[in-house]
């Protein structure tokens, strides 16, 4: 029994060290190739419009490939009927711009839909200033480091510092290795994805707090059990009911990401990794930290019960 929970400790710090290598590929991939940050972010033009019936994605792409000259990106909803199209702000996006979407014009008088009776319904044309675009960032991550340092003073007077700390860092690792997940593949970084990683904060806490809760309610009835001990118990203990919050949630993110179209790969994308990794983390990091930096066995044990247990001991 006892070089079985040696093994788990073995495990928690070989995941502690994972958790390491995930954190430095992820910088790597943000430093080398950076985000790949969405009209949201980078300002540009998005054009709306509609289709009388139902067109192929791919076939949609190549139509408007020949109207429009620069960069674009290209998303459907309802049906294939309603479409948006996303340009960043550039040059040749901006001369385009100033002649009323001459492409969209073009495209509903094109020899493809007049011969097959497709009427192209223009709905809306905006213009989003690349200026916006760096206020939304500022703007998020002064409010993402604004929840942190909230929930740091939290977990510190509703725990104990270390506890605090460790979930502090969990959440570091959580949001980190999603950015680089985004880093490494190039997906669009836009305004819902900066929400998911809002949502991802808060899973990652609700998993930390669990496993804290569980850790301090043993530290307080401990019988002479090492802290490793009673971490390996309480992860044990909560590790179901951990793995049921996680799958479910998962089952609904991948509906989301399979049956949402591309508008909402992003978000998905966000949520299913940082849900892996904060579950991860939950255990490897906020749970195992502590016991690093010196957290004692009976810190929660008060002055009284520290002198009975010395009378008692031989």
């Amino acid at each position: 029994m006892i070089s079985s929970k040696k093994n788990y400790y073995q495990y928690r710090i070989r995941g502690l060290y994972l958790s390491i290598v995930f954190i430095a590929i992820s910088l790597l991939g943000l430093f080398s190739k950076g985000l790949n940050f969405g009209i949201d972010f980078s300002g540009g033009y998005i054009t709306e419009f509609s289709t009388s019936v139902s067109i192929d994605q791919v076939d949609m792409q190549q139509l408007i490939k020949e109207k429009i000259n620069g960069e674009y990106i290209l998303t459907s909803a309802e049906g294939e009927t309603l479409w948006s199209v996303r340009e960043p702000d550039n040059d040749e996006n901006t001369a385009q711009a100033k002649t009323s979407k001459n492409w969209l014009n073009e495209l509903s008088s094109s020899t493809e839909f007049e011969s097959k009776g497709i009427n192209v319904t223009p709905l809306d044309s905006d213009y989003l200033d690349s200026q916006v675009g760096k206020e939304l960032i500022e703007q998020g991550g002064l409010a993402m480091l604004t929840a942190l340092i909230i929930i740091l003073i939290y977990l510190s007077a509703r725990f104990e510092w270390r506890f605090a700390l460790g979930a502090i860092l969990a959440l570091f690792h959580d949001l980190i290795v999603v950015l680089g997940v985004f880093a490494w593949t190039q997906l669009e970084f836009n305004l819902t994805v900066l929400a998911s990683l809002l949502a991802i904060v808060g899973y990652s806490l609700n998993d930390s707090i669990i496993v804290a809760d569980r850790i301090r309610e043993l530290m307080r009835v401990n019988n002479d059990n090492s802290l490793s001990q009673l971490i390996n118990t309480a992860i044990g203990s909560t590790l179901t009911r951990t793995l049921i919050t996680s799958g479910t949630t998962l089952t609904t993110i991948s509906a989301v990401w399979w049956l949402a179209g591309a508008s909402l790969e992003g978000f998905s994308v966000a949520l299913f990794a940082g849900i892996l990794v904060g579950t991860f983390s939950s255990v490897c990091i906020s749970a195992t930290f502590p016991e690093l930096v010196g957290l004692k066995v009976d810190f929660y044990k008060t002055k009284k019960e520290l002198e009975q247990d010395e009378l008692a001991a031989p």
